[in-house]
């Protein structure tokens, strides 16, 4: 059987890379971007006022002068006024441009103002550029701000804005198809007979993929029906970037996904991965290069395997430059599996000195989902035999 890493290289190498859409600026949060973009100009783009107060030419307070005569007040957006003289000041605000023939601010707590004159208070000493964002300073007109493979959050869309664009191109959303199999599941709120389960698996897959900012997103129940099936999978894959199935890939005799599969002209990749939970992990590709996970139906198995392996492979084909990952210490002692890749759930927690620590919480075997409430990922833990102790660095993925 493959390793985690083989078969994460393997879903990498054959994955397609999804288009590219041009999208207005207040469309992109969470998107892919695709171009590198550059600053428009200098950031500031001039001498910037960074508190409010009098603008004045430090070399008058230097030779001895305490008191300016207020010229006007500039508040940020209007034009730079010129200082008259140097036993003058301007009243400016935050963010306004530094006016022409001043050099530093005293902010307006060290001012006493009367009569059309400012008073620089009691042991207030200026210096030149005190008090002003100088033009350039943080960074060059042409400077590479956001690269291209860059996830688009807050911070990088402001950025973008800053840079004066009102479009970017980014990658376009993979049209996903979530699809669970299995005639023992009865959805939400329906009427449940004592040998029926609930169908929890695609919302759970659902909620994952919305969270990670996936929009484009189709839901779908097949029951253990080889006609049925069939049908239904060669519609998504007409119609879709990426199947996601949960149940139906074991070796058992309704497990008819990958032969069904193999009939639409769908080539597995590999099937198996040696991993607990989420053994019987199936991908293949269709001749249109639809990309088809078949995760396993134990809700676990289905969960870990979509973080680990399917949400890094949907930013992938988006063009997103990989992270390094996440690395976290064990705070308790977890026991590994001779021969196995082991995915153990884990709380992160944070000491009194301020250290995280990676807490085990397993789960009676992978179907018990419901002792995942409150975790916030796994840690993947090597094969061997011998226990991993506390403080043991292992990768974190989170769900």
């Amino acid at each position: 059987m493959l390793t985690p890493a083989e078969a994460e290289k393997l879903i990498g190498q054959h994955l397609a890379c999804l288009p590219v859409e041009s999208l207005p600026l207040a469309q992109c949060a969470g998107a892919v971007l695709r171009e590198n973009i550059y600053a428009e100009r200098d950031q500031p783009p001039f001498d910037r006022v960074a508190m409010d107060g009098i603008a004045l030419d430090s070399g008058a307070v230097r030779d001895g002068t305490r008191r300016l005569r207020i010229q006007q007040m500039q508040a940020a957006g209007d034009p730079p006024a010129t200082l008259a003289d140097r036993t003058s000041c301007i009243e400016v605000m935050t963010g306004a441009v530094l006016p022409n023939g001043c050099d530093c601010v005293v902010p307006v707590e060290q001012v006493r103002v009367h009569g059309g004159e400012a008073e620089l208070a009691e042991g207030v000493t200026v210096e030149p550029w005190q008090n002003v964002h100088r033009r350039g300073s943080d960074t060059r007109q042409g400077t590479l701000l956001l690269s291209m493979g860059s996830r688009l959050s807050a911070p990088e869309i402001a950025i973008a804005a800053s840079a004066g664009m009102p479009r970017i191109r980014v990658s376009g959303q993979p049209a996903i198809a979530v699809i669970s199999t299995g005639n023992e599941l009865v959805e939400p709120g329906e009427p449940i007979l004592p040998h029926q389960v609930r169908r929890s698996n695609a919302y759970g897959v659902i909620a994952a993929l919305r969270r990670q900012g996936f929009q484009r997103v189709a839901d779908d129940h097949l029951m253990d029906n080889v006609d049925e099936i069939r049908s239904r999978l060669q519609f998504h894959l007409s119609t879709h970037d990426v199947l996601i199935l949960s149940g139906g890939v074991s070796m058992g005799k309704l497990d008819l996904v990958p032969k069904v599969l193999a009939e639409l002209g769908v080539r597995a990749v590999f099937h198996k991965v040696a991993q607990r939970p989420g053994k019987p992990l199936w991908f293949g590709i269709s001749g249109s290069g639809a990309a088809v996970f078949g995760l396993p139906g134990n809700p676990v198995s289905t969960l870990v395997c979509l973080s680990r392996y399917v949400v890094p492979a949907l930013f992938a084909a988006m063009g997103q430059t990989p992270a390094p990952p996440e690395r976290v210490a064990l705070g308790a002692p977890a026991q590994p599996h001779p021969s196995l890749t082991v995915f153990l759930p884990v709380r992160m927690t944070t000491d009194d000195h301020g250290h995280a620590w990676a807490m085990p919480r397993p789960t009676n075997g992978s179907g018990d989902f419901t002792a995942l409430a409150g975790t916030d990922g796994f840690v993947e833990l090597p094969p061997g035999s011998q226990v991993c102790d506390r403080g043991f660095v292992a990768h974190l993925y989170r769900w």
